[in-house]
């Protein structure tokens, strides 16, 4: 009997093979160029392989571009995803070691929906078994590790499996069906065929945003007033605004403003309260990513794809959990005993050990399967990157701080009579630091500290303002706030909301950290909104999530969920059909705007024109050329502007080719310019000083983006090509 242990990603599998191995562990290589491990454990022979993802993906049966789909099969994703062509060397790895005979298999995938999905298709479809043992696992160190082996399941977890395998069919559903009836509607209308997704959660998603998005529009500001205060006490200085923070009629604060030039100011009454601030509860993924993002400006997928490496090095637990309880099996004491031993913990580590008990503070949020994110009793043994060692001693932070005890802060609240007018100043400020010395430098609170003072002081005033403002309009979404609000929501779920943000940036239907939605996402989100208001209910979404958490807990059936889906789908692809004209006009006038504001690179230094991206059917390359290259002789306008007939086949100019033959187009700047190939070119709204010609940034994968003008010729570029000389000897 041979034992084949199935791990979800390669470094997974060194680890596991590594904890694992009483004896003679092998690393060997597939004729795939695939490692394996082979080891001996309890005098029986293992295999330990692994998986890089999802090897296999939901894809049509048949052919044809139409919609609703439901009739769907998995298939291998090199199979499905041309960008997944990578994943057939495991694939075949695997499907060779599934030929020997006598075969025990275990799933040791990541104990979620995905991971046991992942490992429960490489079982039906790849080794044609029903079943496996299941070990569960948080963390990827040794002991923890060797426990899950020695307590594993003797059945793969099927409430896991069932409610993946309904994500996955419900999102299929929904995704390509409204996708394709989206991007059908709109090449009808602008004759392109420009993918337009919209998913289950992507739909509702743009919708809240370009809900914020048209409130920012609407908005009209409100003039008010405030009268800022500023007093002098033995060479401090104390700010303090008028009671009414906001005044709405000038001529009311310009009167209480005159009644209080050339006076002093009396101190009124003095409040001080002490609190005591108890610790923050340890990371979910939502709050390491909103926290991540607030101190150090990393996205959401960013930190997420950092913990997780962190995770597969055994550094941290499983990143992917909405659990805010860290249980006593995780071993607090070890943990910090092995912290200790790390220069920059220590002094923390220490002062946390010396305590008789070990009790963290807590939040609500649960998760059936994992505990909160912690350091584990593994810390780097080697110097790690910048952000990799920025998000490790966040989370080591702030598992400390969640034993430390509460903060006390005093708050002063003190009232100043200017002449019969009440100003109001407050401050707070920290009287024992608590567990915020454990969360330094991360735990950041202003302190303002006031000068003594008693009842009837009287100060000097300093300086008198009557500042006028304006009433804000509501703020855009952050990328941490948006992913804090669709967990709210209940939109998505912990593994998924970075993904379906970053989909949304790719598709152009957003931009900026501070979220902005462009035409397209607007034109996407009303059209949904107007003509398919199911699709974008969040109800609806939301009571989706609940039934796939209700199959994982065993209480329903996947199929009873997945024909309540079926119902949806149909219902909304009628109502698709029913508006395709209307939307499809909306989709396509934003589709070409789009593709017009994208080719825009800047101004032509030599005739004032537009400089674009452009096409050559000779060279088969793109470059950049003005558009007041050609103008039509009738109207005058550019090719791209002009929408007179050709006078040969009745088409319209610059979209046949006999045009040029006809000598229709005048000349008029011949100025362009080559561009990177293999590269996505954006531009940067700047302008080079040296030659006056747009500067565009260059985008090649797997290298290091770069800037650069258009000019080859320019003084920049002088260097370019020549060999560095190193300064080392």
């Amino acid at each position: 009997m041979t034992i084949v242990i199935i791990a979800e990603k390669p470094d997974a599998m060194e680890r596991l093979a590594k904890a694992l191995a009483e004896d003679n562990l092998k690393r060997r290589t597939s004729r795939y160029k695939v490692d394996f491990f082979e080891f001996e454990r309890n005098g029986k022979k293992h295999i330990a392989v692994c998986a890089v993802g999802h090897l296999f993906g939901l894809k049509q049966k048949g052919k044809g571009w139409t919609y609703p789909i439901f009739d769907i099969e998995w298939l291998p994703t090199f199979k499905t995803n041309k960008t997944a062509a990578f994943t057939e060397r495991y694939y075949r790895t695997i499907e060779e070691i599934a030929k020997l005979k006598d075969l025990e298999l275990v799933s040791a995938t990541d104990y979620d929906n995905e991971g046991s999905v992942i490992a429960a298709n490489i079982i039906k479809f790849i080794f044609k078994k029903k079943d496996a043992g299941r070990m569960k696992f948080s963390t990827l160190t040794k002991q923890d590790l060797v426990k899950a082996y020695d307590e594993m399941a003797p059945h793969l977890d099927e409430g896991n499996i069932d409610s993946g395998i309904t994500r996955h069919f419900l999102d299929f559903y929904y995704g390509m069906s409204t996708t394709r009836a989206l991007t059908l509607a709109a090449k009808k209308f602008s004759n392109r065929f420009n993918v337009i997704s919209a998913g289950r959660v992507q739909g509702p998603t743009l919708t809240m945003l370009a809900n914020r998005e048209i409130e920012i529009q609407k908005f009209e500001p409100v003039p008010y007033w405030q009268l800022l205060l500023i007093l002098d006490k033995d060479g401090i200085e104390i700010e303090a605004v008028f009671e009414e923070d906001k005044i709405w009629d000038e001529k009311k604060a310009k009167k209480i403003f005159d009644s209080c030039k050339d006076k002093k100011a009396a101190v009124k009454s003095i409040e001080k309260k002490k609190h005591m601030q108890n610790p923050p509860a340890p990371f979910n993924i939502t709050s390491l990513q909103t926290e991540s993002y607030r101190l150090f400006g990393y996205s959401p997928q960013q930190t997420l794809k950092i913990a997780q490496k962190l995770y597969t090095s055994a550094y941290i637990s499983y990143p992917r959990t909405s659990s805010e309880k860290l249980p006593p099996q995780i071993g607090y004491r070890e943990i910090l005993q092995a912290l200790s031993k790390v220069k920059n913990y220590s002094k923390s580590c220490k002062k946390l050990l010396a305590k008789k008990i070990l009790k963290p503070t807590e939040g609500k949020r649960t998760d059936p399967a994992h505990e909160a994110i912690h350091p584990t009793v593994e810390p780097p043994k080697r110097k790690l990157g910048i952000p990799d060692q920025r998000i490790y001693d966040l989370i080591c932070k702030r598992f400390f701080s969640c034993f430390g005890d509460p903060a006390s802060r005093e708050t002063v609240k003190i009232n100043f009579d200017l002449n019969g007018n009440i100003f109001l100043a407050s401050g707070t400020r920290t009287v024992d630091k608590g567990w915020i010395e454990l969360y330094m430098p991360f735990a950041r609170f202003e302190e303002i500290m006031f000068p003594d003072l008693k009842k009837g002081d009287m100060l000097d005033v300093k300086k008198l303002d009557m500042l006028k403002k304006e009433t804000a309009p509501p703020s855009r979404y952050s990328q941490a706030s948006i992913i804090k609000e669709m967990e709210k929501r209940g939109l998505g779920t912990r593994a998924t909301r970075a993904n379906i943000l970053q989909t949304l940036y790719d598709r152009d239907y957003i931009l900026g950290r501070s979220i902005k939605v462009t035409a397209l996402g607007m034109k996407v989100a009303n059209a949904l909104r107007n003509y398919v208001p199911d699709f974008v209910d969040e109800k609806l979404t939301r009571a989706f999530e609940k039934d796939i958490e209700k199959i994982s807990a065993g209480k329903i059936k996947s199929s009873s969920v997945l024909s309540k889906g079926k119902k949806a789908v149909e219902k909304i692809c009628v109502e698709f059909k029913e508006h395709e004209d209307e939307i499809g006009k909306e989709l396509g006038e934003a589709i070409l705007k789009v593709e017009n504001d994208k080719s825009i690179l800047g101004i032509c230094p030599s005739c004032g024109g537009v400089l674009k991206i452009m096409y050559s059917p000779r060279t088969k390359k793109m470059f950049v050329g003005c558009d007041s290259w050609s103008k039509c002789k009738v109207c005058g306008l550019s090719k791209t502007e002009c929408k007179c007939k050709c006078p040969k086949c009745g088409k319209q100019k610059g979209k046949c080719k006999c045009t040029w033959q006809e000598k229709d187009w005048q000349p008029t700047c011949n100025q362009t310019y080559p561009l990177p190939g293999g590269a996505a070119i954006y531009r940067t709204d700047k302008v080079c000083d040296k030659c006056k010609t747009p500067i565009i940034s260059v985008y090649r994968r797997g290298r290091k983006p770069f800037k650069m003008c258009l000019e080859t010729t320019c003084e920049t570029k002088a260097n370019w090509g020549k060999p560095k000389i190193s300064k080392k000897k």
